[in-house]
């Protein structure tokens, strides 16, 4: 009987070393479950804009040409004002504050107030562009300064154009250093992972010959510039 006894009991014991090995994989694979279900769908990966030679980087790096041209790209159309620049801009403020820092958003919002109260925005139509030859491709050292791996410098040269109904008002070249950071907290909004914060400094009127700058122009100041 003790032989039959004691089998019993090994029977028994190696049941219970199941039914634990059995709960410890359910575990596993409860865990293994959660971690998929909480891994992001989407990745966003920067790829360099010039696509003639290859290139290698980590996932999590973003290249300087990708914060020029998200830089460049956000300013523009922050800038761009199609019928009316009273509410055009007013607008594009409330459109692009994913991809500005609250103290950039504040900055620009109280530029907005001013302007509009001076009348520089009403019934105002504006455009911007880059200056021939003074692009990312021409200079990029000087156009892009890596803080750190969340901080960037941009440099932007600008054309700014405003017209009151058929008349130019306004010719510009400005140079803008624009401070960008690493702010990757709502994919859904900004999907670019990266914000304005503003200013380095004063934006700077550039030089142009003589002969290049169009006759009879009032002078005004650039965007955010508070003289």
């Amino acid at each position: 009987m003790s032989r039959f006894k004691n089998e019993v009991l090994h029977l028994q014991s190696h049941v219970k070393t199941l039914r634990f090995c059995t709960g410890g994989l359910c575990l596993i694979v409860l865990g293994l479950g959660a971690g998929w279900w909480s891994a992001p769908r989407e990745l966003t990966i920067h790829v360099p804009p010039d696509l003639r030679s290859g290139s290698t980087r980590k996932w999590w790096e973003i290249p300087p040409e990708s914060v020029y041209a998200f830089t460049f790209y956000i300013f523009q159309q922050l800038n761009r004002w199609p019928t009316d620049g009273e509410e055009d801009y007013n607008r594009n403020l409330q459109s692009l504050s994913a991809y500005m820092t609250p103290k950039c958003r504040s900055f620009f919002q109280y530029d907005y107030d001013q302007r509009r109260r001076s009348g520089e925005l009403r019934k105002r139509v504006r455009g911007i562009y880059e200056i021939p030859g003074r692009g990312y491709g021409d200079d990029p050292e000087t156009r892009v300064k890596v803080v750190s791996d969340s901080d960037w410098l941009v440099t932007l040269d600008i054309n700014a154009d405003e017209y009151h109904g058929a008349e130019q008002v306004k010719r510009a070249l400005v140079r803008y250093p624009i401070k960008v950071v690493r702010l990757d907290v709502d994919p859904e909004l900004n999907p670019f992972g990266l914000a304005l914060d503003c200013y380095d400094g004063a934006p700077q009127r550039i030089a142009i010959p003589a002969t290049s700058a169009p006759a009879s122009q009032p002078t005004e100041r650039p965007l955010g510039e508070t003289s």
